[in-house]
């Protein structure tokens, strides 16, 4: 899996554990995202993935490197939600008139 992939899996991760928020975006502690069994077995460096993901302003939190135990309260926001895939997209959207 490469790194595009895992940022794309990272999104689905913190939706599925975290909060929504009134703004739109989610939210999740360091510590439910790291214990969680699906994220082990998906993310063999969770912390490279969560760097990579704020490099590319897909999440943020506070400071650098985040570390098991001493971080495990700090929020990460998910800024940029998973999209609806295009087919579910155009199904909402009305057929134009064939008239």
């Amino acid at each position: 899996m490469n790194v595009e992939e895992e940022v794309e899996r990272l999104k689905e991760e913190i939706q599925r554990l975290g909060s929504s928020q009134p703004d739109g975006s989610f939210k999740v502690t360091f510590g439910v995202l790291f214990s969680d069994d699906r994220c082990a077995n998906i993310f063999e460096a969770l912390v490279g993935t969560l760097r990579a993901a704020k490099k590319r302003k897909v999440v943020t939190y506070e400071g650098e490197l985040l570390l098991q135990g001493v971080h495990d309260n700090v929020y990460i926001t998910l800024l940029q939600p998973k999209s609806l895939p295009s087919g579910e997209a155009a199904a909402t959207t009305p057929p134009a008139d064939a008239s």
